[in-house]
């Protein structure tokens, strides 16, 4: 079993891992007379990027200044300086004429200030266009002055087995290359909270990688590497990359609209087993079976039954249910998609319009005053104990040390109005909260009572 999962600035290093015979296969043969990938490093190098990220956290005593003795002492924790932090990974020039540049969320979350150096050293102040925390992808622009990109290629046609090369910023030694091979495809349940259809790969990715490249030996980019499993940090030849065609959908999405926008179905789902599939009496080895229909939800409206399996959605296949939720979850409220649809035996299509999802992609940094800054709201889920109680929305997680933190609001809770209007979704509580005077007063359910959560300017 994996002991520890890092998802951090993912850069390639270190040795080929291929075997020698198979990349002498694959690589030219220069005027040395010596096998090489060099020609293709030298078309696309100078599109990796380094980014370096400053963010803040609020300040923290010293563990020695927690005891109650101190308190009369010292400031409130709210009136103290923020604490500020430095990271470092990559990113991948992707529009050489606009200046834009994919990297990972989780390389510039929470940033203040974000710095993209190139290859020969230029260094510039980078925009965050917006960030997608569900598909682990930002996108980041600079100005557009000299620039190289790699083009695009088409991870769809990726096949277990196929050379990659991942290029990037481990340890922050500089730009280093890696190769490898496709190990498999389509993986899932790294982060179950996010949309996933990770690229595998065995090409060595090291803290510092995340945001760097993955291509074909074509020279094109097939994925944005994300993240590594690893006993104790370091590589051992399982490293993950977010297909390019979803970084694609979610950059189309930031750049048009400024956040994204998912689709819903409004069902609750499985993976197909052969249990089940004998059960349903269904000739089929893959697909998502429906176990609930929700009310009122474009599912309800266009008939789906529980029981039915769900094969393909506009003829692509679903292999199993995260495959079915990352279909529907890039694409957009609005946008009509066809199902096949297995029900006693028989083949059947429905199209559905999809329904928002209602979580939205933060477009831009919250700024420091921000009431909810560190806090990540969903819509209630039949799971959950307020489900039938009480309408509002879902605290997720909410980040020690935040002003809501400080303030009291807890993951579990649930917010029911803010200064007294009620909220039913999120866009209602950052309606409420965008109105809102100095001090906020949050109607929030917990353990089956309601109480008021006050945060002050």
């Amino acid at each position: 079993m994996f002991a520890r999962l890092f998802l951090i600035v993912l850069l390639p290093m270190a040795v080929a891992v291929a075997p020698a015979a198979a990349q002498v296969m694959t690589a030219e043969t220069d005027a040395r007379g010596i096998p090489t990938i060099a020609p293709l490093i030298d078309r696309v190098d100078d599109a990796v990027v380094n980014i370096s990220v400053v963010s803040e956290r609020p300040g923290q005593l010293p563990p020695l200044f927690r005891d109650p003795f101190f308190s009369p002492f010292l400031p409130p924790l709210d009136r103290m300086p923020p604490q500020r932090q430095m990271s470092a990974g990559s990113g991948v020039i992707v529009d050489a004429a606009e200046g834009y540049v994919l990297t990972n969320n989780h390389v510039i979350e929470n940033a203040t200030e974000i710095r993209v150096t190139l290859r020969d050293d230029r260094s510039f102040e980078a925009e965050l266009v917006g960030r997608d925390p569900g598909t682990d992808i930002a996108l980041l622009r600079i100005e557009p002055d000299r620039l190289t990109a790699i083009p695009f290629g088409n991870s769809e046609q990726l096949r277990v087995g196929d050379f990659v090369v991942a290029i990037g910023n481990p340890f922050g030694l500089g730009q280093t290359v890696t190769s490898g091979i496709v190990s498999a495809l389509g993986r899932s349940g790294i982060n179950p909270q996010g949309y996933e259809d990770f690229i595998q790969t065995d090409a060595s990715i090291n803290p510092g990688n995340s945001g760097g490249a993955l291509i074909t030996l074509d020279g094109r980019l097939i994925g944005i590497n994300t993240a590594i499993i690893s006993p104790g940090g370091g590589n051992v030849g399982v490293g993950f990359a977010v297909p390019i065609d979803m970084a694609r959908t979610v950059m189309d999405q930031l750049i048009r609209y400024g956040e994204v926008q998912r689709g819903r179905l409004g069902v609750l789902i499985q993976d197909l087993t052969p249990d089940l599939a004998e059960a349903l009496g269904i000739d089929a080895t893959s697909g998502a079976v429906v176990s609930a229909i929700e009310p009122d939800t474009p599912a309800k409206r266009a008939g789906l039954e529980a029981g039915d399996v769900i094969v393909a959605v506009d003829g692509r296949t679903v292999e199993g249910s995260a495959r079915l939720r990352q279909m529907i979850g890039l694409s957009r409220p609005g946008e009509q998609v066809t199902l096949s649809i297995l029900r006693d035996g028989e083949r059947i299509e429905r199209v559905i319009e999809l329904a928002d999802a209602e979580t939205r992609s933060v477009a831009t940094r919250q700024p420091a005053d921000d009431v909810l800054a560190g806090v990540r709201l969903a819509p209630m889920d039949r799971g959950h104990p307020a489900w039938g109680r009480v309408e509002g929305v879902a605290v997720i997680d909410v980040m020690p040390g935040s002003r809501a933190a400080r303030a009291g609001l807890e993951p579990g809770d649930v917010i029911t109005a803010a200064n007294r209007r009620p909220v039913e979704t999120v866009r209602d509580v950052g309606r409420a909260l965008g109105d809102a005077p100095g001090t906020v007063a949050l109607t929030v359910w917990r353990d089956g009572r309601l109480m008021l959560i006050v945060f002050r300017p």
